[in-house]
């Protein structure tokens, strides 16, 4: 059965939405892997070796989060790639979908920098590191 463009519209929504959410968690969970896979296939279907990058990175991105273990520079490195090699992919979107595929290459690169900032302390999570080793 072919995927109508509200389908993957709202896939596209739905992947959105997951990455603005913590993806250490999000990973534990099978939405993001089924996500990960449908958008995997979506591209496959468009059949442009153009996209070819971006299945290569979400098959890597998968696997990664299927490991169980998280390197946060390899994550936040195939974040990056993806919302980079999204944002310009949006040219072969058509309607209203092309500004959910650059909503997406936006989410993605802001993943790759929350990703990437999350092992910096801040002076908030210094203090709440400071006070739980005093009690």
């Amino acid at each position: 059965m072919e995927k109508t463009e509200v389908q993957h519209q709202n896939h596209l929504d739905g992947t959105v939405n997951i990455l603005s959410q913590d993806l250490v968690e999000e990973a534990s969970r099978a939405g993001l892997d089924n996500h990960l896979q449908r958008w995997i296939e979506d591209l496959k279907a468009v059949n442009n070796p153009q996209l070819h990058q971006l299945i290569v990175d979400l098959q890597e991105l998968k696997a990664h989060f299927g490991s169980g273990s998280y390197d946060k520079d390899t994550i936040s490195k195939l974040l990056a790639r993806l919302g980079k090699n999204t944002s310009q992919a949006a040219v072969f979107a058509d309607g209203n979908t092309q500004p959910r595929v650059e909503k997406l290459g936006d989410a993605l690169t802001a993943a790759a920098k929350q990703v990437q900032d999350s092992d910096k302390s801040t002076p908030a999570s210094d203090l709440q590191a400071d006070s739980a080793s005093n009690n």
